[in-house]
């Protein structure tokens, strides 16, 4: 039916880069907006919750479980305006097309726009793998239904996400520690970083030695030849010893060569003759590798470009939604017909038509629970664009990335490549008399075919077929050759490699766990949430992921079986084919249905008084059997313990290579609790020691102590003096009164400052505390301040320059070292050393998890009331008295009688603020423990949660404390 000329359409999509590109396409009478992602979800705290469901006990899991787990979905405040904006738009349209991605998350979005736009035009959906003029055309011309099934799949797996953190992660809080976090896929993938770094801690190494032979032919050509048996017996190679104890395996017929041995055979070997017994010649064909999928695309980002799981996923999606490639969240290898030739037409014209396969490839997806039904990961088009003619125009992640997708797609089409292999045995006798036996392999390619354009895991094709190529000579069996030179060399065995990004979503695929657009966000959130973090390329797993795992293993052991969950995914699978339904499924795994299912819920009511939280947090480490030392994880990290004895087990040392010997050095460290004498003024003793948040001094040593300070990065534990110390417990230092307000120097959590009443400012040295004076302050606060409390910006610690891109600057913030390019802000997590930070890993972490700051929100504009108040503060500032509390109003009436309709109402007296120099002389009404805590906080500028372990507080009963004493100091100093 022809489109009527006047008739208005709203196509909506999810991302505005999305509707720019697509709006290009679309004719006179289309408007394309986006949703910029979901419009609504389950509320994530309870002051999302609406208020007639407040009162609800489900009302926190979001879903009436006695309701068939209906959701109660809220559209998030940030989003209202947008929705609002959506609802007018659709009102004035005359039809509706939703165009949001081709997938479950897609088709939920579709849904939920569907439901909370609440349309009375005809609404239809549009799907398509590409942003093209043809595809978006194509695709307008043949809407179709939003379709349910797909739609219920996605809400079950939503629900099932819920039901399982909200309930699951509460177990982990009571138990390990608090805001740990427990996810359907994310706990699976944390148990097998832990597991495999289980295997490297009872790793036992082994050492073997052999031979590395020069062998040279009569012409005069070399070739490398290696010792494999002596007196007709193997020799030991890695594969023969047990990793459990680093001794040959039994029953092993080999022969274990000693180093003595290796050296003095290398001696009776050298300038020997050989004979070459074989020599086997085969041919080798190799077929090139399908078309990228989510999952491999990812695998190849991170092992030939070096990019994170998400960095590769960002760019990819940029190029995706300007239109340079298909749909990047799939796990099909299909191609189209349209593409498979656009690639046999590049291969013909760009390397020629022998380097084409005979016939067109099809390539069959054979993962475990292989899902959606786009195409492959290629160049968008019907002609694919080469990476050349877009180095105008595409920026350095996304040209990458999209060269590699390209020279994927086109290798795909490319015929195999051949060549031969050869091996020969080799035979002779040492000096000593020992007979002895020697190998050699060499690989030859005949024709490159598509290792020309695509090489696996290298970026250039060209470099990587000369190391795939390694030549023999030409040799014949009973030719003779002389071992030129003879190297011993020793072997140790390897522990099993660290997962890294790309190997754990090979694993996670290859076992039917998560789908493709979920990795990228798990291997955030693990990471994240503390459980693992990078070391170099490998995921290294925290002490934390060790007690949670050890948890969810002995107490729910199939929340992270690995076949359960991938059995998981196989039934949204078939709530998403409607060969299931999604409240059955939902009430089996929460509820449990006649000893059928998960029962989560009863599960976990039966389980909870079981879990002895000590037992999960102690952690058993192989090489400190026997020791004594226990490693466990308490509420302020991992520590070891044996007898009174205890040490915090430092961020950047990895489990496994924790042993006794480094054990006992953490232990042997000075503990902290060393008294360095007695400060004559006072008579208590002054005492240095080791606190979680670093090491302190006081001055007594009773609980809570007369005072304390914590000593700057240049001091020592160990050899700090009483002098020093005394030095650092005289903080913080009176300066001088300025502008009627004194000056204290001050150390704090993020460095050394001054402060004058609520002003303050930055120095540049720990060791200004002590010499700053009073007229360097003053020219300190002349200068401009930029956000609250804080000084001029520092200058950049490092910056690092990139083609294509703005620079990216390493700068030190109020908390740590953070990486930004003007537009994202990136904080260096621990591990990650500013020092040694290269600028690939600096636009790595920034693409990773950088993010836009935070907006402060505008304020209102001032109505008379409050321009009395401020300028009640104001005179409250100047005076720092309680008389100034009652300043007057004429400033208020002013503006009030400029109001034609109404005068303001007449306002209460403002309360008087005070100062600390006010504040301090009222601490008699303060308890022994108030002081202390409020002293710290307020006059040395301390956070409650750092001074509340000193106390011996729980960190929320001294928040508390501090507010009561706070009301107390001002109800005094009010009375005064």
């Amino acid at each position: 039916m022809p489109r009527p000329s006047s008739a208005h359409t709203l196509v909506i999509v999810e991302s505005p880069a999305k509707a720019r590109t697509i709006e290009k396409y679309l004719g006179k009478g289309y408007t394309v907006e986006s949703s910029i992602g979901h419009i609504r979800d389950l509320p994530k705290s309870a002051a999302d919750i609406p208020e007639k469901y407040k009162g609800k006990a489900w009302a926190r899991l979001g879903l009436d479980i006695e309701n068939d787990f209906q959701p109660l979905y809220v559209v998030a405040p940030e989003k209202r305006a947008h929705v609002a904006k959506l609802r007018k738009m659709a009102q004035d349209a005359d039809e509706i097309i939703l165009a949001t991605d081709d997938d479950r998350e897609g088709e939920s979005i579709a849904w939920h726009l569907y439901q909370e736009l609440k349309p009375k035009v005809p609404v239809r959906r549009m799907v398509f793998h590409e942003i093209t003029k043809e595809a978006i055309q194509a695709a307008i011309a043949a809407p179709r239904q939003i379709d349910t099934n797909l739609v219920e799949a996605q809400e079950a797996r939503r629900a099932l996400d819920r039901l399982y953190g909200y309930e699951v992660s509460p177990v982990l809080w009571k138990k390990v520690a608090p805001k740990l976090s427990a996810g359907r896929v994310q706990s699976v993938a944390t148990r097998m970083l832990v597991e495999r770094e289980r295997e490297r801690m009872r790793f036992v190494s082994a050492e073997w030695w052999d031979l590395l032979v020069t062998g040279k032919t009569a012409p005069g050509q070399t070739f490398p030849a290696r010792l494999t048996d002596v007196a007709g017996q193997r020799l030991a190679v890695g594969k023969d010893f047990d990793p459990l104890t680093g001794k040959l395996k039994e029953g092993a017929a080999v022969r274990l060569l000693p180093e003595t041995e290796a050296r003095a055979l290398a001696t009776g070997l050298t300038g020997q003759s050989l004979t070459v017994t074989s020599a086997e010649e085969k041919p080798f064909t190799q077929r090139p590798y399908p078309p990228f999928i989510t999952s491999t695309l990812q695998q190849e980002g991170s092992r030939k470009l070096g990019f994170a799981a998400t960095r590769t996923m960002r760019a990819a999606q940029k190029l995706y939604e300007q239109g340079y490639i298909t749909y990047m969240r799939t796990d099909s290898t299909n191609l189209s017909s349209e593409a498979v030739t656009a690639a046999r037409t590049q291969v013909g014209q760009m390397y020629g038509q022998d380097y084409l396969s005979p016939q067109p490839r099809v390539y069959a997806k054979k993962a475990k629970n292989a899902q959606e039904a786009h195409e492959a990961i290629r160049p968008a088009g019907s002609r694919f664009r080469t990476p050349d003619s877009l180095r105008g125009e595409l920026s350095g992640d996304e040209w990458r990335l999209y060269d590699l997708i390209w020279k994927r797609t086109v290798a795909c089409q490319m015929a195999d490549a051949r060549g031969r292999s050869l091996r020969v045995r080799l035979g002779g006798t040492a000096k000593t008399g020992e007979a002895v036996g020697l190998s050699a392999s060499g690989r030859t390619i005949d024709f490159p075919g598509f290792l020309r354009a695509y090489v696996e895991g290298s970026d250039d094709p060209s470099a990587a077929l000369e190391d795939r190529e390694t030549p023999l000579p030409p040799l014949k069996e009973g030719e003779r050759v002389t071992a030129e030179t003879v190297k011993a060399e020793g072997h140790e065995t390897q522990p099993p490699a660290r997962y890294t990004e790309a190997s754990l979503v090979q694993s996670l695929e290859g076992a039917g766990i998560g789908r493709p657009s979920t990795y990228a966000s798990i291997l955030g959130t693990i990471q994240d949430r503390g459980y693992a973090a990078k070391k170099g390329q490998a995921l290294v797993p925290s002490w934390t992921a060790f007690a949670t795992s050890a948890l969810l293993e002995h107490h729910f052991g199939r929340l992270v079986d690995y076949d359960f969950t991938a059995k998981m995914e196989e039934d949204l699978d078939d709530i998403a084919g409607g060969r299931a339904q999604r409240v059955p499924y939902l009430r089996r795994f929460y509820l449990g249905d006649h000893g059928e299912g998960m029962a989560l819920r009863p599960l976990i009511d039966s389980k909870m008084g079981e879990i002895d939280a000590r037992g999960i947090a102690t952690i058993r480490v192989p090489k400190l059997d026997d020791t004594g030392i226990e490693v466990r994880v308490g509420r302020y990290g991992p520590y070891m313990e044996r007898g009174e004895q205890k040490a915090n087990l430092p961020d950047d040392l990895a489990p496994d290579e924790l042993t006794s010997d480094k054990a006992e050095e953490l232990l042997s460290r000075p503990s902290g609790d060393r008294v360095l004498g007695v400060d004559d003024a006072t008579g208590h003793p002054v005492v240095a020691r080791a606190g979680r948040y670093g090491p302190y001094v006081t001055l007594g040593d009773t609980n809570p102590p007369v005072r304390s300070a914590s000593l700057f990065p240049s001091d020592d534990l160990g050899t700090l003096s009483l002098g020093r110390a005394l030095k650092l417990l005289s903080l913080p230092r009176l300066v001088g009164v300025s502008e009627g307000e004194e000056v204290w120097a001050m150390n704090g959590k993020y460095g050394p400052y001054l402060k004058r009443a609520n002003d303050s400012r930055s120095l540049t040295s720990h060791e200004e505390l002590f010499t700053v004076g009073l007229q360097e302050a003053e020219a300190l606060f002349m200068q401009p301040r930029f956000g609250r409390g804080r000084a001029a910006a520092a200058p950049p610690l490092r910056s690092f320059d990139y083609e294509g891109r703005a620079a990216i600057v390493l700068k030190s913030g109020r908390f740590g070292p953070y990486l930004t390019d003007g537009e994202r802000n990136a904080t260096l997590r621990k591990g990650e050393d500013e020092a040694t930070l290269t600028a690939e890993r600096a636009l790595e972490i920034l693409e990773e998890r950088g993010k836009e700051p935070k907006k402060k929100p505008g304020k209102a504009p001032r109505q008379a009331t409050s321009t009395k108040k401020a300028t009640t503060s104001k005179a409250t500032t100047k005076t720092g008295t309680a008389k100034a509390g009652r300043a007057g109003t004429k400033p208020a009436a002013k503006t009030a009688a400029k109001k034609p309709v109404k005068a303001a109402p007449k306002a209460a007296p403002a309360k008087a603020t005070f100062t600390w120099a006010d504040l301090k002389s009222h601490l008699d009404v303060l308890s022994a423990q108030e002081r202390q805590l409020v002293t710290a906080t307020r006059e040395q500028g301390r956070k409650v949660e750092d001074v509340a372990p000193e106390l011996g507080l729980d960190v929320k009963k001294a928040k508390g404390m501090a507010l009561q004493a706070s009301k107390k100091l001002n109800q005094a100093a009010r009375g005064a």
